[in-house]
């Protein structure tokens, strides 16, 4: 990419495909599941949780000194997790935050030049963690995700 406006597009791209396929979902959909898989309300619940998550670390990375420390979680325990009600709590909550996050963050990036994407954190599992390695893991994780959900509702691993 040789633009801040290419980022920023791609990056609002995967967040209206994203939107666009769970505003498609019948509530029958919501509980079917690949084998193996997370089902559809499982990968809406997830994708709230995480898209937070990177909400938060965008913002560390670029307001903090570099190096800030920029922590991880688990995300199959927050997904087992009864009290968070991955399997059985409606999504409309989850995916406001999931579209409002990625709105918000999408007003940042629009924001930032390219001498911004070497800045730095420093993620508890994966090490220096850049703008740039941001912009590229959640960039595609609604597309990730999406096709996980598609798989989801037809059943299909």
């Amino acid at each position: 990419m040789t633009s801040i406006k290419d980022f920023a597009d791609k990056y609002q791209e995967a967040t209206n495909y994203f939107e666009n396929l769970v505003k498609s979902l019948k509530s029958t959909d919501l509980d079917t599941k690949a084998p193996g898989e997370w089902s559809a309300r499982q990968i809406i619940h997830h994708m709230a949780d995480s898209e937070a998550q990177s909400y938060a670390r965008l913002r560390r990375i670029l307001a903090e000194p570099e190096g800030s420390v920029i922590q991880g979680y688990d995300e199959g325990a927050w997904a087992e997790s009864k009290n968070l009600g991955y399997e059985e709590l409606e999504i409309t909550h989850s995916f406001n935050v999931t579209i409002a996050v990625r709105n918000a963050s999408a007003d940042l990036i629009r924001r930032m030049s390219l001498t911004d994407l070497e800045k730095y954190g420093t993620h508890t599992e994966r090490g220096k963690f850049t703008i740039n390695d941001w912009l590229k893991a959640y960039s595609n994780h609604p597309l990730d995700h999406g096709s996980q959900l598609e798989r989801a509702i037809k059943g299909l691993p």
